[in-house]
């Protein structure tokens, strides 16, 4: 117990001493409280995403694999940190001292780019709270419907979860209400309804009501339009379609600031750390675990966010402290701004345009960035063009790398059947896949549901009416 306490009040120290440190190099983080958990803890929060949030086998599954990674050594999560107000953080209570000061830093810094990121202005500071709430509704509905009901309600929903507008965030609830004319035609037909149509004498055709397409502009937040005008869910489903829509429009911002994000966060650990008392086996072993941190990635098909961000830190800081002449008559740079430089990006950009405007050529080839292709049981490397690279990078984030869907028609064919339109970006979807999403779409509409996409050069309409799949090709 005496060993105990004196670990807690030595972490204790440490924090105060990093926060001191950290705050005279102009970083200025939320309060943050930090708790020590076990790692059966860490990684139930780590693949939940949040602390509280609704149980759902898919979050099970998630951390199923972080466990038996981290039991068999294979990965560790050293530190989790929660966008709010106060940050809430939690250290792995296997960490060392020294990892402990490592990690405390990380998430200062986490922490302040969560408070002064243009992205982050919009999130919600108490969702700690709003996922709890979140997880008693569902669990309500859960015990009025049934578990199973529910949790398959939950897939469909979870299928299409990325399939929101972040820029919808601040828009009011008020939905556009679809025309009457379009909403009459949805009614259920009667038993008598052909003997009214019998009555229509000689060769009297009934006028085919024009057709309005619903919504009028494209809509890219698909679960905000199902939620809005799906034909047939009940108010639970709603619910929780609006529920995971909150949820993942909380998560948007830490999508889209990856690199930008833990590239910060490595950047002011290790300065922050070079400022402490630490011995000189303390000083080995954090450079042993910075350098664990910042490694670059072994695979040429994934980069580590921790290394290319930091090195583009670095790489703007370094350009505006020292410009070249051509700098400094191009751009007005005088020098010694890197600092102030680095501070501005971390309150403006996001991963996209980080990229796209401080990725250079020189970067492109200190960190050895390529397009790779797979031919046969080998990658390699089909392109080296900086400018190509940067932009292959690019493209891959926009939007997450999610495929880029919108709502065409929620009146297809004035049936009430719903049209969504892929924006192809030579990025074919993976058919089956595509038609596997097409079914859970089909539970949310409970009406046909159409997808457009291309396929080997040529648009195609894949279609499921809740029996089957079938797919036509468009002019």
């Amino acid at each position: 117990m005496m060993a105990t306490d004196k670990q807690d009040e030595a972490l204790k120290a440490a924090i105060e001493r990093i926060w001191q440190v950290g705050e005279s190099m102009g970083l200025d983080a939320f309060p943050t409280h930090f708790e020590v958990v076990p790692a059966t803890i860490m990684y139930e929060f780590g693949a939940y995403g949040l602390p509280g949030r609704f149980s759902h086998w898919t979050h099970g599954k998630a951390f199923h694999q972080m466990k038996t990674m981290y039991d068999y050594g294979l990965s560790k999560i050293y530190e989790l940190v929660v966008n709010t107000d106060p940050c809430y953080a939690f250290l792995l209570d296997g960490n060392s001292l020294v990892q402990n000061k490592l990690v405390v830093a990380h998430v200062m810094a986490h922490s302040d780019f969560f408070k002064n990121n243009a992205w982050f202005s919009k999130t919600k500071r108490h969702m700690m709270d709003t996922v709890s709430a979140n997880a008693e509704r569902i669990d309500k509905y859960s015990f009025d419907h049934g578990p199973l009901v529910v949790e398959q309600f939950l897939d469909a929903v979870l299928a299409i979860q990325e399939h929101v507008d972040f820029s919808l965030v601040s828009e009011p609830a008020a939905p556009p209400k679809m025309p009457p004319r379009q909403r009459s035609r949805i009614r259920q037909e009667g038993p008598y309804d052909d003997l009214w149509r019998l009555e229509r004498r000689g060769d009297e055709q009934p006028a085919e009501p024009e057709h309005h397409r619903f919504p009028s502009e494209p809509q890219k937040d698909v679960l905000k339009f199902i939620a809005e005008h799906s034909p047939g869910l009940e108010d639970w489903q709603r619910d929780c379609l609006w529920i995971v829509r909150d949820e993942m429009l909380y998560f948007y911002p830490q999508m889209q600031t990856k690199i930008m994000n833990e590239g910060w966060a490595s950047l002011w650990h290790a300065r922050i750390m070079r400022e402490l008392d630490l011995t000189e086996d303390e000083y080995v072993e954090f450079a042993s675990l910075n350098a664990s941190v910042v490694a670059p990635s072994a695979s040429p098909r994934q980069i580590n966010p921790y290394y290319v961000g930091l090195k583009i830190w670095e790489d703007i800081i370094r350009r505006w402290d020292n410009p070249t002449p051509e700098e400094r008559a191009t751009f007005g740079r005088k020098g010694g701004e890197g600092l102030l430089k680095a501070f501005e990006v971390r309150e403006t950009e996001n991963d996209i345009s980080f990229l796209r405007n401080y990725l250079t050529a020189d970067l492109v080839d200190e960190l050895d960035l390529y397009i790779y292709r797979r031919e046969g049981d080998q990658w390699v490397v089909v392109e080296k063009n900086w400018e190509k690279v940067r932009d292959s990078l690019v493209q891959q984030m926009t939007n997450m790398g999610f495929p880029y869907i919108c709502v065409e028609d929620g009146d297809y064919r004035g049936n009430r059947e719903l049209y969504l339109k892929h924006y192809y970006e030579d990025r074919e979807l993976d058919l089956a896949y595509a038609k596997h999403a097409l079914h859970h779409v089909y539970t949310l509409w409970e009406r046909p549901v159409h997808l457009e996409t291309v396929s080997d050069g040529r648009r195609i309409l894949l279609s499921y009416n809740g029996e089957s799949d079938s797919v036509s090709h468009l002019s």
